[in-house]
């Protein structure tokens, strides 16, 4: 609702036309990178666009359960919560993880994979582990944290036990348990990587102020059955495709745009009416004090009233002037701007080769 209705922010998908009618309709392990302020607000936009928001879960540090309200309501929606500790999060992790075996509902499940935001500091040490694990050093990217990625996928994948011997009703509900869970498991890699034209610095102050961002999102569907099962494995695989993310970031500096097709999945009107409904239920006590406060005609009351409003849009204003803007972002070069058309969903207006109708 932010991002997408507030500040009028667009994101443009490039992936492969014959991947996009799946997105949506399964549930999905979808790997963001971590370089900008909003690029969280970016994965739930793609979730929302492709109407699984609600169902969808994080893997969040443990601190931010204890953040008011926002927290909170992740915590009551059952996110996905690890202390950056294996020893601890093996367990607490990979039990979470289970009970979204069962869930009814399709879902994106999205993680970082870096851990934290990239900035030039972490850029660097990261770098030095990397070297000093004999690994390809990355320009765009912190190196992977592979075992918390290990663990997601082993945990929803699809996994059945033994089937029961020599009892034929353990075996009935063992196969209908099967079945349910088979409509249920993750069946693909969601690859993210996440850019912003005319070397745009996004900020979520900006977004509060409503500025507009352009964001370019390069998706790669790639079958969980790819994706190696024992852990060593699974690392160099996730190793290997930051590698690969790495180099679609570099292209991106040089030549402004992804690879594949690109595509604008139409806005949901669904996610403004209900923010209106629950904004006016909410806010409707607050008018009826700031009415009754003016019409009291207290000369005090008002004056204490329009003072507060003036020092905190004074505040807004400064921190705006000194934190929003473009400002220079990693990577993304030059682009004119792309006018969608509005249709079904719509494809982004793009050099010869882009789709003209439905990529299906």
């Amino acid at each position: 609702m932010l991002l997408e209705w507030w500040s009028g922010t667009e994101c443009v998908i490039y992936t492969d036309p014959w991947a996009y009618p799946k997105y949506g309709k399964e549930n999905a392990i979808v790997v963001l990178n971590h370089k900008f302020e909003i690029d969280f607000l970016c994965g739930w936009s793609l979730a929302e666009r492709f109407g699984v928001l609600g169902g969808s879960k994080v893997l969040a540090k443990k601190e931010l359960a204890y953040v008011p309200i926002i927290g909170w309501m992740w915590y009551f929606t059952e996110m996905v919560f690890c202390t950056r500790k294996w020893e601890q999060d093996r367990k607490t992790v990979s039990e979470s993880l289970l009970h979204l075996r069962d869930y009814p509902e399709k879902y994106f499940f999205l993680i970082h994979c870096e851990g934290t935001r990239f900035t030039e500091k972490k850029h660097q040490i990261s770098m030095q582990v990397a070297q000093a694990k004999g690994l390809p050093s990355l320009k765009h990217h912190l190196l992977p944290r592979t075992k918390g990625f290990a663990v997601t996928v082993r945990s929803l994948r699809n996994v059945a036990a033994p089937a029961p011997d020599n009892d034929l009703c353990a075996l009935v509900i063992y196969l209908a348990g099967l079945e349910s869970r088979a409509l249920n498991y993750v069946s693909a890699v969601y690859d993210c990587t996440l850019n912003f034209r005319n070397n745009e610095n996004p900020t979520l102050l900006g977004v509060l102020n409503g500025k507009k961002y352009h964001a370019d999102l390069y998706v790669r569907r790639i079958p969980l059955e790819e994706v190696p099962e024992e852990e060593d494995k699974c690392a160099a695989w996730l190793h290997k495709l930051y590698q690969e993310k790495d180099a679609f970031q570099e292209e991106y500096s040089r030549t402004g745009t992804f690879p594949e097709t690109p595509v604008v999945p139409p806005r949901r009107p669904w996610t403004l009416v209900n923010w209106l409904f629950w904004a006016s239920l909410l806010l409707y006590p607050f008018f009826r004090f700031v009415v009754n406060m003016v019409s009291s005609g207290s000369s005090l009351t008002l004056a204490s009233f329009v003072l507060v409003f003036f020092v905190g849009e004074s505040g807004r204003r400064g921190a705006g002037a000194s934190g929003g803007g473009g400002g220079r972002g990693p990577g993304g070069g030059e682009h004119p701007d792309r006018s969608p058309e509005s249709r079904g969903w719509r494809t982004a207006s793009h050099p010869p080769g882009a789709c003209t109708g439905p990529c299906a």
